[in-house]
């Protein structure tokens, strides 16, 4: 399997954000731009791959700017870490006022996908090539990302099978705790 460089895996997609996208608030849904985040993590990884992606995990998503109707929305992803059968993709999202010609970065996510083979099973994929420094530190960020989210992972199931086991009366004392918060 060949190693593909960093630069050969950026994909944009850009798409005008319509009525039909708004909330209740006359803005563009955050479901609308978590549905282009997942499109997009999707493109990124299969022509990476090679083969088709599937949804894996969205690291934490944070909504740093309000979506307008009517502003075009480009995603760009890029491949910034790979492990032996799954990637992570790296979605920047900006709105652009077409009309007023400016640009804003709204949103960066982080979408850990898995290749998988006609038959749904995990399968390789190809090496990473880091180009840059900047490549270097992002393929690094991600590995520990995933080391991280072991340990999380780990550390919540000791705490919720502690919680799980818990007496009523420890629960209402846990739960008078986080009131005082």
């Amino acid at each position: 399997m060949k190693a593909i460089p960093v630069s050969q895996t950026r994909l944009e997609m850009s798409e005008v954000m319509t009525p039909n996208d708004a909330n209740f608030l006359g803005n563009v849904f955050g479901g609308r731009i978590l549905a282009l985040l997942d499109l997009v993590a999707y493109a990124t990884s299969s022509r990476f791959a090679g083969t088709i992606c599937v949804t894996a995990s969205f690291d934490r998503v944070d909504f740093h700017q309000a979506v307008n109707v009517g502003n075009l929305v480009t995603c760009i992803g890029l491949i910034t870490y790979v492990g032996r059968t799954s990637v992570e993709v790296t979605v920047e999202v900006y709105a652009e006022d077409v009309l007023k010609r400016t640009r804003q970065h709204t949103n960066t996510a982080r979408v850990t996908m898995v290749a998988v083979d006609k038959d749904g099973k995990p399968t390789e994929v190809p090496r990473l090539i880091c180009e840059t420094r900047e490549d270097k530190v992002r393929f690094l960020e991600g590995k520990l990302r995933r080391e991280l989210r072991g340990v999380q992972r780990q550390e919540f199931e000791k705490h919720a099978a502690d919680i799980r086991q818990a007496d009523e009366s420890r629960l209402d004392a846990l739960i008078e705790q986080t009131s005082l918060l």
